[in-house]
């Protein structure tokens, strides 16, 4: 819609089960994080899948959510043919810092119903990782908050593990 001149290219607009959602500016300590868990996936996954940050995936004809990091199957064109669908998802991970609330309630429902294998949501003000897992019936049956010392592997990616505890440090430096 911002190509045809509907919208204003440069809005932050998701689509969400049809409502289109304006998305407030993205503030510093939540661009850092992003910016260093980018990094992370990349150095770490290397070729083996496709880091894509704050971009859309389509989740049927109601849905084009575009989650802080999205971690796809990997595909030669690297998805310039098509934005991504559910099935090319194997890891979504949304960072929040006034966005908690929306993205608990609204996104991670959504990732679930159309069953991507795992979510994250790093809930910068309370200092939370939350793992979402195993989607059936609409509904991630497997939900946890990573513990100290923050390491994880992804589910579809599991011969690899991810040191996140610098993505919960208060020191933005």
């Amino acid at each position: 819609m911002g190509e045809a001149g509907v919208l204003d290219p440069n809005a932050r607009i998701e689509l969400i089960d049809g409502e289109m959602i304006d998305m407030p500016p993205i503030a510093p300590p939540h661009a850092g994080r992003t910016k260093r868990l980018n990094l992370l996936l990349i150095e770490a996954i290397g070729r083996r899948a496709v880091v894509s940050t704050q971009d859309p995936i389509l989740l049927g004809d109601l849905s084009a959510p575009q989650p802080d990091i999205a971690i796809l199957k990997p595909r030669e064109d690297f998805y310039t043919t098509a934005h991504p669908q559910a099935e090319d998802v194997l890891l979504v991970i949304e960072i929040a810092e006034g966005s908690v609330r929306y993205d608990r309630e609204r996104k991670l429902p959504l990732y679930a119903r159309f069953a991507i294998p795992e979510a994250w949501l790093i809930d910068i003000p309370a200092q939370v990782i939350w793992i979402h897992r195993e989607p059936a019936n609409g509904v991630y049956q497997s939900s946890f908050h990573l513990a100290a010392p923050y390491r994880i592997s992804p589910l579809m990616l599991d011969d690899i593990e991810l040191d996140l505890a610098p993505l919960l440090s208060l020191d933005e430096h």
